[in-house]
């Protein structure tokens, strides 16, 4: 059976060859089940959140092992989460009630429309009016508003009165754990380590609560610092879904419509290319590509994105993407969707680790915060830095505004906004694509509406 629907001696591999590439992939991405409660749960209910990211996980995975027959896994998008806490929720949506309903809506707005692209091959040619500058500088500024989001998380950049920002007290255990952390995962990576992200995260935890045990982590929970302790006593903590799933407000949509649009297109904008980018970068180390450097049933894959999406707004978790971490099981000898349907069973099986995976406290997730950010900032390689003056800009204030204004929707509208600017002022209007011209509309008339509401 297993031979028949995923083609394995078509592909030269073996159903072990094949389970334990989908282990190694679930164990290079098992850190998203710690880090995404905690980015939402800065908004939402974490174990709801933590039960949307595992189920969600584990459905998109296994659509694209059925469905598509690649060795690709699937979970929430670091980057798109965040944004959805902290720019969305915190930020733009800060005086609403429930301010996670307006966002799930937004989410599963992109992902309809995503199944509507994918199924008229829209998504491949959007990515083609990019210009790349701008692709490479929007994933460089992500990297750098996830790594500040992580040294917030655990005290290590703390808020100033007189510059803004300022170091935190390496006196704090949290600040001194998070860096111990990420030197962790650098090392494991360095020597190849399977599962270096999550060893890292585990490390940090377990020496966390081997400084509240001596004292030196204090709990203190109106401070906002709890006990790094697993409550077993408490269950599986899975009731959380009622509080996440299908929270919806589409009144709030309907009678802000052009924020809303503002919102969607954010998510779009960055899950378009995020997944592209990933899929085909996986598929390549695979070497699933045919001899055009194009992917076989690219639009299937693109769909277990989208549906995914969906069904993970409706469960209550922000925008389901294609991982990089992926590369992980390929590297292991995965070629088939058996590699995939291994990994989404172990997210499943995670569902019994709940406890576990909800005490792991936000300094923990800080070192794989700050390496993923890290692998992301590599793009910044990739910038033509003396080319046009329109790609060099809107690469620039792309990188420069998203974690100085804290918003990846910020970045993504200033580099977008200058890019085109600079190109009709050098007479080459001609080279802006349609996308970028529905972009430029649309970012201009979110401007319109932040004056409106600031005079």
């Amino acid at each position: 059976m297993l031979e028949k629907c995923f083609k394995l001696k078509e592909h030269n591999t073996t159903v072990r060859t094949e389970i334990i590439a989908g282990l190694t992939t679930f164990l290079t991405m098992a850190y998203i089940l710690a880090v995404n409660p905690n980015i939402l749960g800065t908004v939402m209910d974490r174990s709801g959140v933590f039960v949307a990211t595992a189920v969600a996980s584990a459905v998109a995975t296994f659509i694209m092992a059925f469905f598509a027959n690649y060795p690709i896994a699937l979970s929430a998008g670091l980057g798109l989460n965040a944004y959805f806490a902290y720019t969305v929720c915190l930020g733009e949506l800060a005086d609403q009630e429930n301010p996670f309903t307006i966002a799930l809506t937004a989410v599963l707005v992109e992902g309809i429309i995503f199944i509507v692209f994918s199924l008229f091959k829209v998504r491949e040619s959007m990515v083609n009016g990019i210009p790349q500058n701008l692709k490479n500088g929007i994933s460089a500024g992500i990297g750098l508003f996830i790594a500040f989001i992580g040294l917030q998380g655990a005290g290590i950049i703390v808020n100033s009165d007189a510059t803004l920002v300022d170091l935190g007290s390496f006196a704090a255990p949290q600040v001194t754990l998070a860096i111990i952390g990420f030197f962790i995962i650098l090392i494991l990576a360095h020597y190849n380590v399977t599962g270096a992200v999550l060893i890292g995260i585990l490390a940090t935890w377990v020496l966390g609560i081997i400084a509240e045990a001596a004292g030196w982590y204090v709990v203190d929970v109106e401070a906002g610092v709890y006990s790094v302790l697993p409550d077993f006593s408490v269950g599986l903590q899975l009731g959380g879904i009622a509080n996440t799933a299908f929270k919806f407000n589409f009144g709030w949509a309907a009678s802000h419509i052009i924020q809303f649009i503002a919102i969607v297109f954010a998510f779009l904008y960055v899950d378009l290319f995020d997944t592209i980018g990933t899929v085909v970068g996986v598929a390549d180390k695979a070497g699933l590509l045919d001899e055009k450097g194009e992917l076989p049933r690219a639009g299937r894959v693109l769909m277990a994105d989208a549906i995914g999406t969906v069904f993970g707004a409706c469960l209550g978790t922000s925008t389901i993407t294609s991982f990089v971490e992926s590369s992980a099981g390929v590297a292991a000898g995965g070629k088939t969707g058996l590699t995939s349907l291994t990994t989404g069973i172990m997210f499943l099986a995670a569902l019994v680790l709940s406890p576990i995976f909800l005490a792991i406290p936000s300094f923990a997730t800080t070192p794989a915060l700050l390496y993923v950010g890290m692998l992301m900032l590599s793009s910044a390689r990739r910038i033509t830095f003396d080319g046009d003056i329109a790609d060099v800009a809107g690469a620039y204030l792309a990188i420069l505004m998203m974690p100085l204004a804290y918003s990846i929707a910020t970045g993504i509208m200033f580099a977008i906004v200058a890019w085109v600017v600079l190109k009709v002022a050098e007479g080459k209007a001609k080279d802006v694509s349609p996308v970028m011209w529905i972009a430029f509309v649309l970012f201009a008339l979110r401007i319109i509406t932040l004056v409106t509401n600031f005079s």
